[in-house]
């Protein structure tokens, strides 16, 4: 029989998977969170639908995962996409596949995901502490033996750091791991927000706020017009910048240039099926069929209603040009803008936005395979708190469930 003492630190998806897998091994699991509830940040995600994962195959999940992505090689091949969808059912919540292959549950509801966690840990005997912040690692012969609390200490055979990075923090997502595992002489990777909104300098910006932009091209440059990362899809123009999914995505991409060598450049093609000749065809004809209107009435046809004045001003055009007088040279500096909207990337709006933290404890020092200190014996990372992270779409939870049964796994039996 199993009489491993285990103490989990963090009672978010990670941490409380760990906890669970853990248990049904027979392990006597201990879990502290510093919450008076469970869950706080799983109850957010997907804008409180629940991304639990995406139902791909594990190399297209690896595609999807920018920050070290070698490393999870083995807690994703031993908990791939139908293994999490399995875990989640088995857990009682029926789940559905959405565009994209992004799984999300059936009701729609993060509530049902964090309810059914809930009750499975007290199933399984889980010993549940809530307000539970730990101070400090005991730590003896160069093992973890224990966590220090404000109230006392709890020992164990095994602890397991789960309490996550930086990205919303009033869910409690502090930064307690990194300090936790500094203690422990772990390397701790800088940490930036990612998957999160784009401040830009221009400001024409704030009076698109609110457009969306479904069919759009978003190329990222260095500042000396390197090319960062590309993308197609669907951009949101915000108070002070873009978000959305292209802007998102991107910014997972420019977390070091934004820190190390701001601004960013970036560049918003409006027409990204229309390569520049066939566009000057497509701007001929429009003016044609408007020859004697001002140019700002006469491209509706073209660019979404708010977008035409940025576009003419931009452009250097009178807006009240009639197109009969438009010269080569103005459809020409309007075709660059179109096809090249340009935006200077100044920064992001911080952790309080950011869906996901990129840094963290370094994974050179961890056990691929078990997600044990290469350091210490019997301490474990799992989650966010890792230098690990992904794009939109599932991935990152899928990286905490995962990283969390293996740590669970290799408590329990080693």
């Amino acid at each position: 029989m199993n009489n491993k003492k285990i103490i989990v630190i963090g009672g978010g998806a990670s941490g409380m998977t760990a906890a669970l897998v853990a248990a049904e091994a027979g392990a006597s699991v201990t879990l502290l969170e510093k919450n008076d509830s469970l869950g706080k940040k799983l109850m957010i995600t997907g804008k409180g639908r629940c991304n639990l994962t995406n139902a791909c195959a594990v190399p297209e999940s690896l595609k999807n995962i920018p920050g070290n992505p070698e490393f999870l090689y083995s807690s994703l091949y031993g908990f791939d996409s139908d293994a999490c969808i399995a875990f989640i059912n088995g857990l009682g919540v029926a789940t559905k596949i959405e565009r994209g292959r992004r799984v999300f549950p059936l009701s729609d509801s993060a509530k049902d995901v964090v309810y059914a966690f809930s009750r499975a840990l007290a199933e399984r005997h889980v010993a549940v502490k809530l307000n539970a912040s730990a101070r400090s690692l005991i730590i003896k012969s160069n093992r973890a033996a224990g966590v220090r609390l404000a109230g006392g200490a709890e020992y164990a055979d095994a602890v397991l750091i789960a309490s996550g990075g930086l990205s919303y923090p009033k869910t409690g997502s502090t930064g307690d791991g990194y300090r936790l595992a500094a203690q422990a002489g772990h390397s701790v990777i800088r940490q930036r927000p990612s998957l999160v909104p784009l401040i830009a300098e221009e400001r024409w910006v704030g009076t698109l706020e609110g457009l969306t932009l479904k069919n759009a091209g978003f190329t990222v440059y260095t500042r000396d017009n390197k090319k960062i990362h590309t993308d197609f899809g669907e951009i949101l123009f915000t108070a002070h910048g873009v978000s959305g999914p292209l802007a998102l995505t991107a910014s997972a991409y420019i977390a070091d240039c934004l820190e190390d060598c701001p601004p960013v450049c970036a560049s918003i093609d409006l027409k990204p099926a229309l390569d520049e000749k066939i566009l000057d065809e497509r701007l001929r004809k429009d003016f044609a069929s408007h020859i004697n209107k001002d140019i700002k009435n006469a491209l509706g046809d073209l660019l979404p209603r708010r977008l035409i004045p940025v576009a003419i001003e931009l452009s250097d055009i009178s807006p009240d040009k009639k197109i009969n007088g438009i010269t080569r040279e103005e459809r020409a500096r309007l075709l660059k803008h179109i096809k090249a909207l340009r935006l200077t990337i100044t920064g992001t709006e911080g952790f309080s936005a950011a869906v996901v933290t990129k840094g963290g404890v370094s994974v050179k020092e961890i056990d691929p395979k078990t997600m044990e200190s290469k350091l210490i014996k019997d301490l474990y990372f799992s989650g966010e708190v890792l230098d690990v992270d992904a794009l939109t779409g599932g991935f990152n939870l899928h990286i905490a469930f995962a990283t969390g049964v293996t740590a669970g796994r290799s408590m329990a039996y080693v």
